[in-house]
């Protein structure tokens, strides 16, 4: 093609009054990172001159003045997951703006030199309008080098920060539709596309950048490019999130969903979708029983036993409880809930039978002892009462008694025959629960044991 010169009427018939220099930086930037997607060439710079003078770089194809024209490119919109830009009016923007703020604008390519200044619009040569002088090219360079004088160093890196690529967060784990990235201390989340800032989150658990964008996405970034709408990009969040299988990121979703009781949830917690999702990857990364509050309540000790067992306790709202017990982790293993663990427990154990003549004559003493016992509160139907010397394989089995409802027996571990009144006190614990279905560490069971105590305690001062 050959080289054009003259000058080029911008026609800016509306000037973006709330831009700054930064705002124009950053389109600036968004073209020359956008050349580097398209060619797969080097990174571009951004480097500051002996002279004081600031250079935007890339290594692509190099600026033509057809750029100038104000249509939106077709080779962006053919691939808008990978590129930043959507309209050709950036450019033109960004030079009004730099013009508006006293910056002066010269940049190089292989094809022209560019530069602005205002001129008489053609035609109508009283009016001044904002041209850009298309001059043959001074420098022999690959790409566009775009030289910014009289901008603050400050605007550069404002211009900066609504880049991921230039942030330093550390990203947690990337999914086909984008990445999930930990919000840096002291700053607010921040939802990017394609690696530009569209939108802060001051209540977001992560920040996220949309690789894979949609339609509604791709209509929502206007020709400001900020301040884009919760609506446009949330269900590609949750989308996101719902891909999400590490540990890392699972950990931090169920300890800030854990907080639900006391209503200090971030945002990303609120979709019952999100909530759910947690908990399944949760549970096939980590040894966990999930539980609501009022079970918690209701089976402290078996959730004591879950602990025992180095299982992590973790709290779930009312509201997924009933869908946890249809719904698989990311492994496709069953969650773990408090009745799932109540059959594993039930099911681990293994005992060792003790046989009564196998005992010492101190150890059948305080065994006898069962005897006066039930003397005194009766004898539960059909109950059998034996001894165990192991009640699971585990390394940390601390059972002392078991009560079986379902077999109809009471098992003490031998153990405790070594001393009678630690004997006394288990056995009417596990005769407690012959009399109550609730369990251990609630109102209904203390009532119940209270009444034996009371019923010995008569017999004794007899």
């Amino acid at each position: 093609m050959a080289t054009q010169t003259g000058k080029f009427d911008l026609n800016m018939e509306e000037v973006l009054e709330a831009w700054g220099p930064a705002d124009a930086t950053r389109e600036i930037l968004a073209n020359a990172l956008d050349e580097q997607a398209l060619t797969d060439g080097p990174d571009p710079t951004v480097t500051q001159g002996n002279d004081g003078r600031w250079h935007i770089r890339d290594y692509g194809r190099g600026l033509e003045y057809e750029h100038l024209t104000q249509s939106e490119n077709e080779e962006k919109l053919e691939k808008p997951d990978t590129v930043i830009g959507k309209f050709g009016v950036g450019l033109k923007d960004a030079l009004a703006t730099f013009h508006r703020h006293g910056i002066d604008v010269t940049i190089h390519s292989e094809h022209n030199t560019f530069r602005t200044e205002e001129a008489p619009k053609h035609g109508f040569e009283e009016i001044s309008t904002l041209h850009v002088t298309i001059d043959p090219p001074e420098r022999d360079i690959e790409g566009t080098d775009v030289i910014l004088d009289g901008i603050s160093a400050a605007a550069i890196e404002d211009a900066k920060s609504n880049f991921i690529r230039y942030s330093d967060i550390e990203i947690l784990e990337s999914t086909a539709f984008g990445d999930v990235y930990q919000v840096e201390d002291g700053k607010d989340a921040a939802v990017y596309v394609t690696g530009l800032k569209v939108a802060e989150e001051p209540n977001f658990l992560f920040s996220y950048n949309i690789t894979n964008t949609t339609k509604t996405i791709r209509d929502a970034l206007n020709r400001e490019r900020s301040n884009v709408g919760r609506t446009a990009y949330t269900t590609r969040v949750k989308k996101i999130l719902q891909e999400c299988d590490s540990e890392g990121v699972a950990k931090r979703l169920v300890k800030d969903l854990q907080r639900f009781t006391d209503g200090e949830t971030h945002d990303e917690l609120s979709w019952k979708p999100i909530q759910l999702h947690a908990v399944r990857i949760l549970n096939a990364r980590q040894a966990v029983v999930v539980s609501t509050v009022d079970e918690q309540q209701d089976h402290r000790d078996l959730l004591d036993h879950a602990e025992d067992d180095g299982h992590e306790v973790v709290t779930v709202p009312d509201r997924i409880r009933d869908e946890l017990s249809d719904t698989d982790d990311v492994d496709g293993n069953q969650i773990r809930d408090v009745t799932v663990y109540e059959t594993e427990y039930n099911d681990s154990f293994e005992f060792d039978w003790v046989d009564e003549s196998a005992l010492t004559p101190s150890e059948q003493s305080t065994w006898e002892a069962r005897k006066q016992i039930l003397d005194i509160v009766g004898h539960p139907q059909n109950y059998k009462y034996r001894i165990a010397s192991q009640f699971r394989a585990t390394d940390t089995d601390q059972t002392r008694a078991l009560h079986q409802s379902a077999e109809q027996r009471i098992i003490i571990h031998r153990d405790v025959l070594a001393n009678q009144p630690e004997f006394i006190g288990v056995f009417l614990h596990e005769l407690a629960h012959t009399r109550t279905p609730f369990p251990d560490q609630t109102r209904e069971f203390e009532n119940v044991l209270t009444e034996l105590l009371g019923e010995v305690g008569v017999a004794a001062l007899s």
